[in-house]
C-alpha cells in the first residue's frame, strides 16, 4: 500500500492546495506531489494529462515567489495516467504561496510561524541571526579581554581581534558582539539554574544569570558545579580531588548549550543538578525541515 510522508503527497484531483506543499518543499526539502493517487494510495489516474500538466506548471510559475526549481512528468503508475511533481530545495527561501512561506509537518502542510519566517529571510541571504549587524557602538568587553588574556596572551582586546573574532565588520557589531559585551541586556536570554536536594522539593540553590557576557554566564555555572559537585577525600595522608559528576562532561554540554542555542527565541539554559546527574535543556529545536524520528 502507498503511503503518504513528509516527502511525498498524494492529489487524487487537482486543486490549489497542493501549491502550499510546492513552498514548503522549495523551503526546507525536496519532495514530490503525485497527481492521481487518493490519500489511500490506490490510483485513480487523470484525464487530458497534458492539458493539467500545462495548468500545472503556470499555477506555479503564477503563485510561488521567487519562482522554484521542479520538474514534471506524466507517468503510467498501475497503466493509468498520472502527472509526477518532483520539487527541489531552493536556494533563496522563503517561497510563498499568496504572501505565505509553508512547511510541512508529517504528512500536512502548514504555515511556518514569525520565528521560522525569519530564519527562512536570513538563510535566503546568507546570513546567520548572530550576524546581523547592530547600531550599538558602545559595547565593553572587559571579560573577554580578561580571559583572553590569561589563555591566549594578548596585550589588550582591539578591534582587529574583534574583527578576527567575527565579531565587527564594516565599522559595526553584530549580535554575536552583544552576545560577548559586558553588559547583555538587550533582549537576550540566560542561565538558569537550580541545585536540589535529595528531591525535587528541596532546593539547596537558585540563581538566573543574566544580563552580562555570555562568557561570564559560562564561567559562573562552572563556579556552581565546583561548589556542588567538587569534593576533597582523605586517603591515607592524603587529600585527594574528586567529583560527584564528571566536570569535563558538564563543561563540555554547557558550552554546547550556550554555542548551539537560538538566541532569537526568547527562553533561558535551563540547568537542573541532582545528586547524581546534571540535566541541561538548551531552547531550539531540530534543524529545519527534519522529524524527530529522522534525527533518531
Amino acid at each position: 500500500m502507498r503511503k503518504e510522508s513528509k516527502e511525498i503527497e498524494f492529489k487524487e484531483k487537482i486543486s490549489k492546495s497542493y501549491l502550499k506543499t510546492v513552498s514548503a518543499y522549495s523551503n526546507y526539502k525536496n519532495g514530490k506531489i503525485i497527481f492521481g493517487i487518493n490519500d489511500e494510495g490506490k490510483v485513480i489516474g487523470l484525464e487530458k494529462v497534458m492539458e493539467n500538466k500545462l495548468n500545472i506548471e503556470n499555477a506555479i510559475n503564477d503563485s510561488i515567489k521567487p519562482k522554484p526549481e521542479y520538474t514534471l512528468d506524466i507517468e503510467k503508475i498501475e497503466g493509468k495516467s498520472c502527472i509526477v511533481l518532483n520539487v527541489k530545495k531552493g536556494d533563496f527561501p522563503p517561497y510563498y504561496y499568496n504572501g505565505r512561506a509553508y512547511k510541512r509537518n508529517d504528512t500536512s502542510t502548514i504555515e511556518v510561524d514569525t520565528v521560522e519566517l525569519n530564519r527562512l529571510i536570513l538563510q535566503g541571504n546568507n546570513l546567520d541571526y548572530e550576524a546581523l549587524e547592530i547600531e550599538n557602538e558602545k559595547l565593553e568587553f572587559k571579560f573577554l579581554e580578561k580571559k583572553m588574556k590569561e589563555v591566549v596572551g594578548i596585550k589588550e582586546l582591539n578591534l582587529d581581534i574583534l574583527k578576527t573574532l567575527n565579531l565587527y565588520e564594516n565599522k559595526k557589531f553584530n549580535i554575536a558582539a552583544e552576545l560577548f559585551a559586558d553588559n547583555n541586556n538587550r533582549k537576550f536570554s540566560g542561565i538558569d539554574i537550580v541545585v536540589l536536594g535529595e528531591n525535587i522539593n528541596k532546593i539547596l540553590f537558585r540563581e538566573n544569570i543574566e544580563r552580562k557576557s555570555i562568557l561570564e554566564q559560562y564561567f559562573e555555572a562552572i563556579s556552581t558545579f565546583e561548589r556542588y559537585y567538587e569534593y576533597e577525600e582523605i586517603v591515607g595522608a592524603e587529600r585527594i580531588k574528586k567529583e560527584k559528576v564528571s566536570k569535563e562532561a558538564f563543561r563540555e554540554s554547557l558550552a554546547n548549550a550556550i554555542v548551539h542555542r537560538l538566541w532569537d527565541i526568547s527562553a533561558n539554559i535551563k540547568i537542573v543538578m541532582s545528586n547524581d546527574k546534571i540535566e541541561i535543556i538548551s531552547p531550539g529545536n531540530l534543524p529545519s525541515g527534519m522529524s524527530e524520528d529522522e534525527y533518531m
